[in-house]
């Protein structure tokens, strides 16, 4: 991996030089996360968690009343 051939160089740098370095890593990293939002999985919805909390009338496909002279 790279980490250790960049911390390797790093250490190799004057202390000044090193710190530009980790602002600069701070500055990409910052322009990355704006550019790159993480994306979020949506969440699956599970069947049934509804289940009791509604109660539907027995005449509910009968015609309304209201609507006798469109029909």
């Amino acid at each position: 991996m790279l980490s250790p051939t960049l911390i390797a160089s790093l250490e190799k740098l004057p202390d000044k030089l090193q710190q530009e370095v980790l602002h600069y890593a701070e500055f990409l990293a910052a322009n990355y996360a704006q550019t790159n939002p993480p994306t979020l999985t949506p969440k699956r919805r599970q069947a049934g968690t509804m289940q009791g909390m509604f109660e539907m009338s027995d005449d509910f496909d009968a015609p309304l009343e209201d609507l006798q002279e469109y029909m």
